[in-house]
């Protein structure tokens, strides 16, 4: 995939276009070392999330639920996922399945 080219995936309810009130802000998770950086990232349900690899390595993102997948990662492409559902969502590389992280979604401000 080139490093311009960036899947989206949109997981759990559907969204509705943001609008002040109901904006998302974009969340950044940098693969560096043989690691998810940070380890562990606190969201608001519907934030973009966006791995970026720096490795020289190819790298994946997998959900341990199944919940999300992206294509391998090269150096520097990246890949963006939004997650609607609250909850904890562990993932792990596949090609190095030590590498690990956790995506804890909290409920957006107006969500019950």
């Amino acid at each position: 995939m080139p490093a311009a080219a960036a899947a989206a995936v949109l997981l759990g309810a559907a969204a509705a276009i943001p609008n002040a009130a109901t904006a998302t802000t974009a969340q950044t998770v940098e693969i560096s070392g043989f690691a998810f950086k940070p380890a562990v990232l606190d969201v608001a349900a519907g934030d973009a999330i966006t791995f970026v690899n720096h490795d020289q390595e190819a790298h994946t993102v997998v959900a341990q639920s199944g919940a999300f997948k992206s294509s391998g990662l090269d150096t520097n492409d990246q890949w963006t996922v939004r997650i609607s559902k609250p909850g904890k969502y562990p993932y792990f590389c596949s090609l190095h399945p030590y590498m690990k992280g956790t995506i804890v979604v909290r409920a957006a401000r107006g969500m019950h």
